[in-house]
């Protein structure tokens, strides 16, 4: 619990907490690092003999207006959601790359007639959109250790970019893959029982709603 003499500190802070967006952890370290260096400067202040409600003023004025501090501290933000995200795709797409065909060897329809030419189009835009999303993830990596790195804000702009591009290839990814696996399941109905392709199932949805997860908070970070 705040001190008596600290409510201004932390109503400075509520302020910048309810304005920000982006990943709990990163949010929350920003937020303690500003206590401490506001608290510090308050005890500072204090000690020069200054009054417990004039120093929080003078630290407050002192630290920046939410106006002041939001933009750089969102955009540390947004670079922290696109790191996130891109991690979470690489995990889960190199996952999906590798073991998509397993989920099909050995099935008893594996060996019967060829399936529509619709069909083998929509198996393949799958693969080629989580190829698509995993070079993506790759680049939004690199461009967040070089935003990370440089003041220029060229490679702060391109993670914007690729991180919407990335956002788009999940989206269609997702849907193309519900899509293949509602289809599989009219052309075989044996597919409803087959252990790879139920245990594929419940994977893949777990690693759809961790992936939105990643992509709802970066989006909000950026928006």
């Amino acid at each position: 619990m705040p001190r008596c003499h600290d409510v201004l500190v932390e109503n400075h802070l509520r302020d910048l907490a309810e304005s920000l967006r982006g990943p709990a952890r990163l949010k929350a370290d920003l937020l303690t690092e500003a206590r401490h260096g506001l608290l510090d400067a308050v005890e500072a202040y204090r000690a020069d003999g200054l009054p417990a409600a004039e120093a929080e003023r003078r630290a407050v004025t002192e630290f920046g207006s939410p106006a002041q501090l939001l933009p750089a501290w969102q955009a540390e933000l947004a670079v922290g959601a696109l790191r996130g995200l891109s991690q979470r795709v690489l995990a889960v797409a190199s996952l999906l790359v590798v073991a998509g065909d397993l989920t099909w060897r050995g099935s008893s329809w594996s060996a019967g007639p060829r399936p529509p030419a619709g069909y083998l189009l929509l198996s393949a835009s799958v693969h080629w959109l989580w190829l698509a999303a995993l070079a993506f993830a790759a680049a939004g990596l690199l461009l967040v250790t070089l935003a990370a790195r440089s003041a220029n804000p060229g490679p702060a702009v391109l993670a914007r970019l690729v991180g919407t591009g990335l956002t788009g290839c999940l989206g269609l990814g997702v849907l193309a893959g519900a899509g293949l696996f509602a289809w599989s399941i009219g052309l075989w109905d044996a597919a409803l029982t087959w252990p790879p392709m139920i245990i594929g199932a419940v994977l893949a949805g777990a690693g759809y709603l961790w992936l939105g997860r990643a992509a709802r908070s970066w989006v909000l970070a950026v928006r």
